[in-house]
């Protein structure tokens, strides 16, 4: 049972559903209820991540049990109770494992063993071969049914990323929404029509707005003239859509995050980490993707940057996200929140389960201090260790 009060959140372990419960000033609290004191700060829904790649030393394409419970404990202590750990460009062999090992955690998960996973993000490796970004160039490839059929088999795949314009792109689209997956276009070059044609496939979302997708521009250096529109104006316009900011201080200025926020609104705009290893990691150089054969980048303390200088995912948590998003943007904390957490839940179609703070739904709470600092989370009702 979860009882608010100025101060203080009882929560008590109905552990065996881990379920939400919500009582009044007078509600009962049983006795054997854990106490956590709020002390004046605020009680979040946890925070739900559809796109990040590692944490605290571990890339989930490492593809080892150990790497992946690294990962999902490290966000845990940045607010995320629900995560969706997102492929690279990489071989075959080298995606089924990273989905095989996170079939092993999800499977084996113990209460405190940190953000719950809700399914796989097929990120990787279907990218233009010209908006691959730090990802390893030799990993990337085409879309083949050959190929993403064994994908979609394992039944753990609930988000699908492809560019929209390399041939088989609308036949992975399609298969992604037979699956039921929530799809995406990302690392693209894409055109309005191109989009367009994406759209009618199944595909609703865009990943991380203004990182490795097209614009007029760069559809003009592609198809000539007369300038077409690009994938930014394709989300603007369609209601449909949405998309996705890393808020991480680094990748976008906050007249870029305010903008989003403006025109998308909390229902359409997404928080994700797009995290890295480095995460919780101390500056130095790393390996983006497979520990083997991923490609190296720099961390400096606030984010990756690839060797040639251009940025290579972020390297901070969710909780990061919410205070820029804040601090960019005014908006009421209520809305960056639900970017962060029933938005994404929505979009996902896991809102019923997650997300909220509503009677029946996952005892997923972030416990946050005044300055939005995270103080307790808790996985279906069980607090993580800080």
């Amino acid at each position: 049972m979860i009882r608010p009060s100025r101060t203080t959140m009882r929560a008590s372990g109905r552990r065996r559903s881990g379920r939400m419960a919500v009582g009044g000033a007078r509600t009962r609290v049983p006795r054997r209820a854990a106490v956590i004191d709020a002390r004046g700060g605020f009680v979040s829904p946890g925070f739900i991540d559809v796109h990040v790649h590692g944490g605290g030393g571990a890339d989930f394409m490492d593809g080892t049990p150990a790497a992946v419970r690294t990962a999902c404990a490290v966000h845990a202590r940045h607010g995320t109770t629900t995560i969706f750990p997102t492929t690279t460009t990489g071989a075959p062999h080298e995606i089924h494992a990273m989905i095989e090992a996170c079939r092993t955690v999800r499977d084996d998960a113990v209460p405190t063993g940190g953000a719950r996973i809700a399914g796989i993000h097929l990120y990787g490796p279907f990218f233009a071969p010209d908006k691959v970004g730090c990802h390893s160039a030799d990993g990337r490839r085409d879309p083949t049914p050959a190929e993403f059929a064994r994908y979609f088999a394992t039944g753990l795949i609930r988000i699908a990323t492809c560019a929209a314009e390399l041939p088989g792109a609308l036949a992975f689209f399609r298969t992604a929404r037979r699956q039921g997956c929530f799809i995406t276009c990302g690392h693209s070059n894409a055109s309005w029509t191109e989009m367009a044609a994406a759209f009618r496939a199944g595909m609703r979302h865009v990943d991380h707005f203004w990182c490795a997708m097209s614009s007029v521009p760069s559809i003009r250096a592609r198809l000539g003239t007369p300038m077409q529109g690009s994938m930014e104006q394709y989300v603007l316009m369609q209601e449909a859509m949405s998309t996705e900011v890393i808020a991480d201080g680094q990748h976008l200025a906050p007249e870029l995050l305010q903008f989003a926020w403006r025109m998308l609104g909390a229902r359409r705009l997404l928080l994700v980490t797009d995290a890295s290893r480095a995460v919780d990691m101390p500056p130095g150089r790393y390996r983006f993707g497979p520990v083997e054969t991923g490609t190296d980048f720099d961390h400096d303390g606030k984010v990756g940057r690839a060797p040639q200088g251009g940025l290579a995912s972020a390297s901070v948590g969710m909780d990061h996200m919410v205070r820029t998003m804040l601090a960019a943007t005014k908006a009421p904390l209520w809305e960056v929140v639900r970017m962060a957490s029933l938005t994404p839940a929505e979009r996902t179609g896991i809102a019923h389960d997650t997300g909220s703070l509503t009677v029946g739904t996952r005892a997923d709470i972030v416990v946050l201090g005044r300055r939005l600092a995270v103080t307790h989370v808790l996985v279906g009702g069980v607090l993580q260790p800080r």
